[in-house]
């Protein structure tokens, strides 16, 4: 289900999430994340973007659908009230002078400066050397403060047991999760699973730190934008058509 929102009000504003206390379930192996062929330097900066005037809203939900898929969150059967995992969400912006609706895919902003590391009590939320936002889930305790720390609304809590988990994304009941960017295909070679899901230059991902590739070139010629730019954060996710 697509969030409708004024687009000068999601440009500018903040996300709160209500926190609480959790429990870790036992019975299931929880990793943190790393490269397998070769280390995670500094040396590159993974990022994303997101251009709306080559996206439809089919391509949009193509993009959520394979992320789940992927990433095997979004099946769960959820008790009334609970909070259901949205690692990526489709949401509407409107423009109050134009009126021009634009659909964009939102997730985890993989900042450079990320809130939600900040207040994390135990360095469970982590960012990687190249960029990459994750959360430890050995360490998970299950406070939510970097889900109030967002300004994105980007994390999720699971509420619910899992089962049928992908060995590749482990998840675990207590914890907080959200896009990480699909560092276990990036990590060999490949790239997120939105993103391959979209054909056109709609979604290009790459190296903003090498000068030479596709994304670096695309930024330096068109207008992009990151979501609350004002907050300093440095997003590897920018936005064009917005």
């Amino acid at each position: 289900m697509s969030k409708k929102l004024n687009r000068r009000d999601f440009i500018k504003s903040t996300t709160a999430v209500t926190a609480g206390v959790a429990t870790i379930s036992s019975g299931i192996t929880l990793t943190t994340f790393a490269a397998e062929d070769s280390p995670v330097t500094n040396e590159k900066r993974w990022g994303m973007l997101i251009d709306t005037n080559k996206l439809t809203e089919s391509n949009i939900d193509d993009m959520v659908n394979v992320c789940q898929e992927e990433n095997g969150w979004g099946s769960e059967t959820h008790s009334t009230g609970a909070q259901k995992p949205d690692w990526i969400k489709k949401v509407k912006v409107r423009d109050k002078t134009t009126g021009k609706i634009d659909m964009l895919p939102m997730m985890c902003q993989h900042c450079e400066q990320p809130p939600c590391v900040d207040v994390c009590p135990t360095n469970a939320s982590m960012k990687r050397e190249d960029g990459v936002v994750l959360v430890d889930k050995h360490l998970c305790i299950g406070c939510r403060y970097c889900m109030m720390a967002c300004p994105y609304g980007s994390r999720s809590f699971v509420h619910e047991d899992l089962s049928n988990q992908k060995e590749h994304m482990p998840r675990g009941k207590g914890t907080v999760e959200s896009c990480t960017l699909c560092v276990h295909r990036v990590d060999k070679g490949g790239i997120p699973a939105c993103a391959e899901a979209v054909s056109s230059d709609g979604v290009i991902f790459g190296d903003l730190y090498d000068a030479n590739s596709k994304i670096n070139q695309t930024l330096k010629k068109i207008q992009s934008t990151q979501i609350r730019a004002d907050l300093n954060l440095n997003t590897g996710i920018r936005y064009s058509g917005i």
